[in-house]
């Protein structure tokens, strides 16, 4: 059973949602909240598994929220749920530690798998997520599609071709296990690659892998 939490600043939404997840029996929904500052309050006395999180809200938005939950509950996960796809919050939320986003549109069955795919490791990104952040990353920096994905840092070599095949998957939103069966090799095995990556690359975790495996195009290999 995997313990959740809706945060979304409109009832409809909360109460919608919350109602079709709890149908699941997988699901349990223990709490909802209307911003990033209620959530923290709640999940501080709920301690939920996952929290599905708006990024547009009054008071305190979902990026600030997810940055809190993240500093206080570490345990918890956030995937975050927004009504369009809005790559500088997007960007931002993961930055601060979410584990991927959704559109509140899709069916509960992909919302749902999102869900088993989070509390599991993985990370959920849409498949157009890497042209949204690189259009967003092209407007906030000034470079150019091409030459971004292709200015890696330096520590990019200090990673094997091995890491870089699980990086590259990590980037697609794989979680562990479905990286060990792309690549026929343990999730043991992938579980090390994918701390050595992070070591070598001097970052938080695999949702932040991702990121860099989606900002340097390293998805595109």
């Amino acid at each position: 059973m995997i313990n959740i939490m809706i945060v979304d600043d409109q009832p409809l939404v909360r109460e919608g949602l919350g109602s079709l997840l709890n149908l699941r029996e997988e699901i349990n929904v223990i709490g909802t909240a209307s911003d990033g500052e209620e959530a923290l309050e709640k999940a501080l006395d709920l301690l939920p598994d996952l929290i599905l999180m708006d990024i547009r809200m009054p008071k305190v938005n979902g990026v600030e929220g997810t940055r809190l939950i993240r500093e206080n509950i570490p345990f918890t996960k956030v995937l975050m749920l927004t009504t369009f796809s809005d790559s500088k919050y997007i960007f931002e939320a993961l930055e601060e530690g979410a584990s991927g986003y959704l559109l509140k549109d899709m069916p509960t069955d992909t919302i749902v798998q999102a869900i088993k795919t989070v509390y599991h490791g993985g990370v959920v990104l849409p498949k157009d997520f890497t042209s949204h952040v690189l259009t967003e990353l092209r407007k906030t920096k000034g470079i150019d599609e091409g030459s971004f994905t292709k200015e890696l840092p330096s520590s990019i070599d200090e990673l094997t071709s091995r890491e870089i095949e699980v990086l590259k998957l990590l980037g697609n939103g794989l979680n562990n296990r479905e990286i060990a069966d792309t690549l026929f090799i343990t999730e043991g095995t992938v579980k090390n690659h994918v701390s050595n990556i992070i070591q070598k690359l001097e970052i938080r975790d695999r949702t932040q892998a991702a990121i860099y495996a989606v900002r340097y195009g390293i998805t595109t290999f």
